[in-house]
């Protein structure tokens, strides 16, 4: 749910045609002085192989291509690794005129495409180099690259303008990026304005810098510590996180709070490539703890350290993330040093979806705080955030818009076929849950968010009330976007380049204030 509108910041590295092979090459994306993901390509006439790693996802991607004279991928196949998981999975993907097929660990599936489609995944810098490759044999100055995102099985457009000979402009999903091009016609330098990224290529076997992880440790100044921690599912699953501990702690222990990311892998602080410094659940962790609230932040599965666990037609819905987070709950229990009978969730987007699942099978849960939670079904919510994306973003109007609109709407059902999250969230009821929750529920909503609707705060705080809650409290914040920063507009494109990546202090604030009341006062 919590969509990540980041488009693509990618590198690109144009060859020459006939080259018979070209050196390694490594392109190192970067927002500031921090490391996004690197890339290592390898290219010869009629073969590309690549790797993409990312720190903060602790995901890694494998692919190895075959291509054509004229720049066409009649073949990509792809092996993804995430977290501690070793053995990946592995898809294939050829193009066959207009139709793109699929075999994903041997299922089958076609999507339609355009011919002369390029195979690609996000953010892969060696497979958009070869869209401009592609464009470089269609010849003219402006041209359009039809893209196949992996992702959904959705075809986009590339648009790609050379400027003279030393410089090219791309556009894809209304963002920029601009290209500095060697007289060899190699990517000297790139550059996404409305995101902060710029691109380095280091060429030869030099080696890349390491990725340092994010930092889990607490601040010097902190009333509390940090600690790493590992639980297991009752399936098995291993999970890894950061339980943030008071100092001062009574003699039955303190209370604690489990937090519930957003759609996505996502790990334990919630970041977001791109947005560089948007870390929510370190913020919400630091500010809890100094007010005396344990909080344990976990990375999904996939992310971090976290095992995989099933994908493809056998993965996982959030009723299963639901599980886990039941796990990270039954974890705290075991611990002394927890007050097990005062404990509480915190949820962001599909997490204020899947806390009150939790809540609904859990009476001794304490209290819930939903961030953007949802009051409507998948398929409301999606098709609002498609529309929205459709009009104010790509700007498509008339039969155009139309026929997008259509065709996302088609690729949601086919994807539901096939990926139990999607088929999941398409029809989940949040209302009918919500009925069945009987602890105080705090919901915050952004004004201008557009991933999750502000009517729909009210719609829950009733839902909750109707089923004879009696501690329903909703707030609703003003400029305020779908990550609770700062944001007049709300536009998701928008979010790498807002002044403040930190959670709003009254957000903070109002977090903190009622849990402690039901917590921590109401404890004593």
């Amino acid at each position: 749910m919590r969509a990540h509108y980041l488009a693509v910041a990618a590198i690109v590295s144009l060859v020459a045609r006939g080259a018979a092979a070209q050196q390694p090459s490594t392109f190192i994306m970067l927002m500031g002085t921090d490391t996004l993901g690197v890339e290592r390509v390898t290219r010869t006439a009629n073969h590309l192989d690549g790797e993409f790693s990312s720190p903060a996802r602790g995901a890694r991607v494998r692919y190895a291509a075959t291509l054509n004279a004229d720049g066409t991928v009649p073949q990509l196949e792809l092996w993804a690794y995430r977290g501690s998981d070793t053995t990946g999975s592995h898809a294939t993907m050829r193009l066959q005129g207009d139709s793109m097929k699929l075999d994903v660990q041997g299922r089958m599936m076609a999507f339609a495409t355009k011919a002369g489609a390029v195979p690609y995944f996000n953010p892969s810098m060696g497979l958009l180099e070869q869209a401009l490759l592609r464009a470089r044999t269609l010849g003219g100055q402006t041209v359009e690259v039809p893209l196949f995102a992996s992702e959904g099985g959705a075809t986009v457009p590339l648009s790609v303008t050379f400027v003279g000979s030393d410089s090219a402009h791309l556009a894809m999903n209304g963002v920029a990026m601009n290209i500095a091009l060697g007289v060899d016609g190699r990517i000297t330098g790139m550059s996404v304005p409305s995101q902060n990224v710029r691109v380095v290529r280091v060429d030869g076997a030099r080696a890349a810098p390491t990725l340092a992880k994010p930092d889990y440790t607490a601040p010097a100044d902190a009333p509390y510590t940090a600690e790493e921690v590992t639980i297991r599912t009752p399936k098995g699953l291993k999970l890894t996180g950061t339980l943030t501990l008071p100092k001062a702690r009574p003699a039955r222990g303190v209370p604690a709070v489990v937090t519930i990311t957003g759609s996505g892998t996502e790990e334990r602080d919630e970041s977001i490539p791109g947005v560089n410094g948007y870390r929510p659940f370190r913020q919400i962790a630091d500010t809890l703890g100094r007010r005396g609230i344990a909080v344990l932040r976990l990375d999904d599965r996939g992310a971090g350290g976290s095992d995989m666990g099933p994908s493809g037609a056998q993965g996982p819905t959030s009723a299963d993330f639901a599980d886990d987070i039941r796990a990270g709950l039954a974890y705290l229990r075991t611990r002394a040093d927890i007050d097990s009978a005062r404990l509480a969730l915190v949820g962001h987007s599909e997490g204020g979806m899947i806390a009150p699942m939790v809540a609904a099978s859990d009476p001794k849960l304490r209290a819930l705080v939903l961030m953007a939670g949802p009051a409507q079904t998948g398929r409301a919510i999606l098709q609002y955030q498609n529309q929205y994306a459709i009009d104010s973003m790509l700007k498509l109007t008339g039969a155009r818009r139309d026929s997008a609109m259509h065709d996302v709407a088609g690729k949601l059902d086919s994807a539901a076929k096939t990926m139990p999250w999607i088929q999941f969230f398409l029809d989940y009821d949040p209302i009918a849950t919500a009925k069945r929750v009987k602890q105080p529920v705090l919901i915050l909503q952004g004004a201008t968010d557009r991933q999750v609707t502000p009517e729909q705060a009210p719609a829950l705080a009733a839902a909750f009330r109707s089923g004879g809650n009696r501690d329903v409290t909703m707030r609703i914040f003003p400029s305020t976007d779908h990550l609770f920063l700062a944001d007049v507009t709300g536009n998701p494109s928008g979010y790498a380049s807002l002044s403040s990546k930190n959670l709003r202090p009254e957000v903070l604030g109002a977090i903190a204030d009622w849990l402690v009341a039901r917590l921590v006062s109401e404890g004593k």
